[in-house]
C-alpha cells in the first residue's frame, strides 16, 4: 500500500505525538511507500510565518527522507485536479492534498473525518 499523509499526521509522527492514532502509526509503518507532499511543506512554512507553528522548516525537508518517505511534488496535472473537487471543503491545502491523492492514486491519511466525502481513497485515522 501506498500512502500520502496529511501535514498534521506528518508533524505528529516527527514529534511521536500522542494525537497520532495507533491505526495510524500501524499504516505509515505497514505501509510499501509513504509519501510526504510538497504542499504540506508550503502549509508548514506559511503556518511558521505566520507564528502558529513552531519548526525549523529545513528539519521537516530533512526528515523526509530520514525517515524513509517520499517527497511528493505538485505538478500541473494535480493542479488541474482540484478543479474537479466539490466545494465540502475550503481549506486549500487540503484540496490540494486530495487531488494529489486522486490522480496518483495513493490512499490520503487524515485525521479530517470531513475530507472523506471527496474519495474512497480518503482514509481517517
Amino acid at each position: 500500500m501506498q500512502v500520502l499523509l496529511d501535514t498534521h499526521l506528518f508533524l505528529w509522527w516527527l514529534k511521536n505525538d500522542r494525537r497520532l492514532s495507533k491505526q495510524a502509526r500501524i499504516c505509515i509503518v505497514d505501509a510499501d511507500i509513504v509519501y510526504v507532499s510538497s504542499v504540506s511543506i508550503w502549509e508548514a512554512a506559511i503556518k511558521v510565518q505566520l507564528g502558529k507553528l513552531h519548526v525549523a522548516i529545513h528539519d521537516l525537508i530533512t526528515a523526509i527522507e530520514t525517515e524513509g518517505f517520499v517527497e511528493l511534488s505538485m505538478t500541473v496535472k494535480h493542479a488541474a485536479e482540484v478543479v474537479k473537487l466539490p466545494p465540502y471543503h475550503r481549506d486549500l491545502f487540503d484540496r490540494m492534498l486530495i487531488a494529489q491523492a486522486i490522480c496518483e492514486p495513493l490512499r490520503l491519511l487524515t485525521v479530517d473525518a470531513e475530507l472523506k466525502r471527496y474519495s474512497e481513497l480518503i482514509e481517517v485515522v
